[in-house]
This record gives structure tokens, sequence and C-alpha cells, in this order.
């Protein structure tokens, strides 16, 4: 099946394996590269590879060490410009070949945050970070940037020599750089077949503490203490996913703390999740997003959506298991409550996009449309509210993790759709089907707005918050004085995140409501990023 976002054909052929040499250069902030493509031939007789690229700079290319005809075709708006390469003899099918290619970035690359000393915590030494995720390696390297193609890499990164250089690989030593005494090699190996937006590379004044058998946390200096202490229960987290997944595969799971530029929570990138600093609460109350990455290991990384338009399928899949990491730490009543704010988190987006809009489909059509603009919760909560509505149809959630581990097996190492998801579900659960025909497949995959069906959720530890904002939405002015700093005594983080969530979908308040707000719960100095969000945007008249 044709990926739109995407000009690489993987019907014609498949890369295996990547071999790349980068060498950063901060004064001009880009990165030349040499990049050794292993690519196998999917039909009777290839004469023609096509990669994607953007805003790249293409000096040369071999194929087997011959020099090799290539031309850049015509450019597309979000999806870059197709680098067509004309083979010097044809390819038969399974016949394997090394394409070499020379390549530059722009200091314009989508996929590179470049930063000056002064925009790091440390004032020193420039930084660099790039994020892939969804169609941004083709700004690095001329690749076939699609999930539907997965290889193994080997990499070695030049760089200067007071900096530390990290990939979403396992690491592999490091040396002086024999053509610059300035500059030092790393070298890293990825043994695990990963698709393109997973390539992950970090470059600054990076130091790193162990925090258990299989993580290090990397970052400045001056975050590593706060980063050790939030980051401590990692290992039981991955020790909970294995339980729930099956064995992590990928040795290694390191945790690298970011400059606050870094634009998303966290990303799952193999062997080294990306966190933004802004999860660093001090009390460990965002730390699930380590364990949303954790689950991506499996979901996503492991079994990968083939295009962006089944997103669901990683996303969805790991909020259910990052929940299940949730019940298993705190209860299932926490686990349920977590779910029915990622409800309301479904609404906001759905409000937001328009109950009609079609980039609230679960399976959106993403012809002629840039991803990146398609990003939303959907595939998040959407996705999770479908998986947790099957359990409750199908059995609970023992019968439902078997499910979950079964296709996880199955699939392991693929790139999957949809229909195929759907359809080794229906084989999973042969003997019931007639519950599975009495799901309205139409409406929760390919009908925009909320889904057809609200799945029951457990309302223990929600009451507390419904009561406490409506109790804000119906007070009047007069009533101001009643509300305290001991409403908040017994609820938990999440229960204030939530109370905040309810308020934000209900109609302003007065001003003279959010500036009591402010005098009895303080949220203007809580470190927690997720409240102070919440209540920055809290509309008012």
């Amino acid at each position: 099946m044709a990926d739109p976002s995407s000009f690489a054909s993987p019907d014609h052929f498949i890369t295996r394996h990547l071999n790349l040499h980068l060498s950063l250069d901060f004064c001009s902030r880009v990165i030349r590269a040499s990049t050794s493509l292993t690519v196998r031939s999917l039909q009777d007789s290839l004469s023609q590879l096509v990669f994607d690229t953007k805003d790249l700079t293409i000096k040369k290319v071999a194929v087997q060490g011959q020099d090799a005809k290539f031309k850049l075709g015509t450019s597309h708006s979000f999806k870059g410009t197709p680098l067509e390469i004309t083979l010097p003899f044809p390819l038969t099918r399974g016949q394997e070949i090394i394409v070499d290619i020379s390549s530059e970035t722009s200091p314009k690359s989508s996929a590179l945050q470049w930063l000056k000393p002064e925009q790091t915590a440390g004032k020193v030494h420039p930084y660099l970070f790039s994020q892939c995720q969804a169609t941004h390696c083709r700004t690095i390297i001329p690749c076939q940037d699609t999930p539907s193609v997965k290889f193994t890499y080997y990499s070695k990164v030049s760089v200067p020599k007071e900096l530390v250089a990290l990939m979403s690989a396992l690491r592999d030593g490091e040396l002086p750089d024999p053509d610059d005494c300035n500059r030092k090699i790393y070298y890293f190996k990825q043994n695990v077949p990963i698709p393109s937006y997973l390539i992950a590379l970090v470059v600054g004044a990076l130091e790193g503490r162990k925090i258990g058998p299989r993580t290090t946390v990397w970052t400045e200096k001056e975050l590593l203490e706060a980063s050790v202490y939030e980051f401590a229960e990692t290992e039981k987290m991955l020790k909970y996913a294995e339980g729930l997944a099956g064995p992590y595969v990928w040795e290694q799971y390191d945790l690298l703390v970011l400059p606050p530029s870094f634009p998303y929570g966290g990303m799952e990138n193999p062997c080294l999740t990306f966190v933004t600093p802004t999860v660093l609460a001090g009390d460990r109350s965002l730390a699930s997003v380590i364990a949303h990455e954790i689950s991506h290991s499996w979901t996503g990384n492991l079994v990968t959506n083939r295009t962006w338009e089944h997103f669901w399928l990683n996303e969805g899949h790991t909020v259910y298991l990052e929940r299940r990491i949730d019940g298993l730490l705190y209860g299932e009543n926490f686990r349920q409550f977590r779910g029915l704010g990622g409800w309301k988190e479904l609404q906001n987006s759905v409000n937001t996009f328009g109950a009609s809009n079609v980039l609230t489909n679960l399976v959106p059509n993403l012809h002629e449309v840039d991803v990146d603009e398609a990003f939303s919760s959907v595939p998040y909560e959407k996705g999770f509210a479908l998986l947790f509505y099957l359990e409750q149809l199908l059995g609970g959630p023992d019968v439902f993790l078997g499910f979950l581990k079964s296709y996880l097996q199955v699939f392991a190492y693929k790139s999957v759709t949809t229909d195929e998801w759907k359809k080794y579900l229906y084989s999973y659960f042969k003997d019931k089907v007639e519950i599975l025909d009495k799901v309205d497949w139409t409406g929760w995959m390919h009908t925009p707005g909320m889904p057809p069906v609200q799945p029951q959720y457990d309302m223990t530890l929600a009451n507390a918050c419904i009561a406490l904002s409506n109790k804000w939405v119906e007070a009047k002015e007069s009533d101001l004085s009643s509300f305290s700093a001991e409403d908040l005594k017994d609820l938990s983080t999440f229960q204030k995140t939530e109370f905040l969530t309810l308020l934000l979908l209900k109609e302003p308040l007065p001003v003279a409501h959010v500036k009591r707000m402010q005098e009895v719960y303080n949220f203007n100095d809580v470190k927690n990023s997720e409240i102070r969000f919440r209540y920055v945007i809290l509309p008012f008249y």
C-alpha cells in the first residue's frame, strides 16, 4: 500500500541497512553525511531507485562503487523532493546492492534544532538535537522516509571534542578523530530494524548517570540531579511493561532530558527516550510520560503503523499499555480515572478541529495532507477508547491483554495497517465474532467527531473533581470566600489536572473567580507543567 506522505516506493525496493558517517558543523549549522544504504530489489527488473529528500544538497551517488546518474525530481510543498537514481545495471528480484550518497543538510532542516550556548542550561557550549517524526528524516539524509520500511543502522559521528554525541542506538565506543585533533568520533549500532523516523541524534555538553541496570540518564550537568531523582522508578516501569507486553528487545533504555525548546513531552527514540525538562516537577508526578515512552518500545517501535494514516495503532496501543502500567503502580481505579481524563482530552481536540473535520477520524485520509498539520490527541485518545471499549466487550483486562501480547508477537519487527490489526483481532477472538460484528467499526474508524460509544469508567476518583469544578461554576461572587486550600488537600496531582480540564470544557469563569482560585490554590507556583498549563489557559470574562 502506497504511503501518501512519501515519494519512496517500498513495493519496488526496501532498505535493509544504513551505514552513516555524520560530521557536524556548528558554525554553518549543517551536517555533512555519507550514507551507505543496503537495498533489496522487490521487482524482476529494477532500473531506478527513488528516495525521499528535503532541503538536502546531493553531491555524489555511487552504486556498488560505480558512479551513478541522479536527479532531483519535482519539489512538493511539504513532502520535499524525490531523489531519482538511475542504476548502472538492472536488479533482479531479491538482489541486494549498496548505494553510497554524499549529501549536506540545510541550516533550515526541519529535523534539526541548533541551539546557541545561551539557549542551553550551561550557557557555554552549543547544542543540537533532532526530531525526525513524522517525515523529517529526509531533511538529514536521503532515505525511504516511510514507517513501512525498517532497517538496522551503524553510525559514526564526528563532533567537537568537548561535546558528547548520542543516538537512538547502542553506544559502540569513541575515538579521537584522525583527521582533526579538535574533534572526536562516537560510534553507534542499532541491531533491531527501525523506521526512519526513529533515527535520532543529540550533541551537547552532556553528562550521564546510571540509575538502573538498563538505564542511564543523560542531560546537562545543571539538570542531572533533578533528572536522576525524577526518573528513579524507570526500571520498575520497564519490568511492569515486560510483564504486560513481553521481553524488552532493545537492551538499553536510556533517558535524555533536553533543553526547554524540545517541543514534545517525550519522543520514544529506541535506546534513548527524549524527554522535555518540563516533566521535572520535583515530585515524580509527571513520570507517567516515561511509562508512555517505555510502552512505545513495543507499540510503535517493535510493531509500527505502516503509514501515518494508521498512527492510532502506535499511539492508541501505547496509551493503553501506559495506563495498564499506571494500574499496576497506583491501582485499577487510577487507570480508569486516567482513561476518563483522556476522554475529556479527546473532546477538547474534537472541539478544536470541529466535529465534522475528517482529521478527527481514527483512520484519516492523508493524501495531500501534511502529517504535522494532522497531529492531535485523536489517535491517542480515540485509539485508547476503542481498545478500552473492546476490553470491556470481550472479557476484561486479562482477556484483552492476551490478545495484545499475541498481536505484538505476531507482528514484531513489522509494519501493520488497521485492516491487518482488525483481521487478527477477529482471528484471535474467533469464538466472539458475533460480539465483534456488533461493533460500529465505521463509526469508530472512519467517522469524524466523538466515538459512537463511550466506554464505562470507574468514577471513584473523578467524582471529587466533578464536584469541585461544579462548585466553582455555580458559585456567586459572594460565595468565593468559601473556597480554601483545603479543597485540594485530598486530591492527587492527576485529580487537580482533571479538575482544571473539566473547567476548560465549561463556559468561561468570571475574572473574580480566577483571581480567587489563584489566591487559595496558588497554581502559578506549581511546578507541574500540566497543572500550570491548564490554569494559564483557563478562559474568563
